[in-house]
């Protein structure tokens, strides 16, 4: 786990309450009142989606909810920033899939 814990600023952060959560289906960890991006960075988790059509891996970029990177399903609604969103006791956090290239395959059919 690579979470900070003495920050020089926000000072010790070792009373904060303990939350677990799932991100595609495997058991974390947060600290109350982070976000799930930076719950799954201390964590080790850097890859948070594929791009939907090149299928490319997708992690965080911006940080500060710009980018749309971090785009994440969070209990079945899709599309949540990750950046932005707080993580809360047994959430569901799924990542990002590559659709279906639905032109190519009517091209295909044709």
């Amino acid at each position: 786990m690579t979470r900070i814990m003495n920050h020089p600023i926000l000072g010790k952060l070792d009373n904060n309450k303990t939350i677990p959560f799932q991100f595609d289906g495997k058991l974390y960890y947060a600290r109350e009142g982070e976000t799930i991006a930076a719950a799954l960075l201390a964590n080790g988790v850097r890859r948070l989606r594929v791009h939907e059509e090149s299928g490319t891996p997708r992690g965080f970029y911006c940080n500060i909810g710009h980018c749309m990177e971090c785009r994440v399903t969070v209990n079945g609604q899709p599309n949540k920033r990750a950046c932005l969103t707080i993580v809360e006791e047994d959430m569901l956090i799924e990542s990002g899939k590559r659709l279906p290239n639905i032109v190519k395959r009517m091209v295909e059919e044709q």
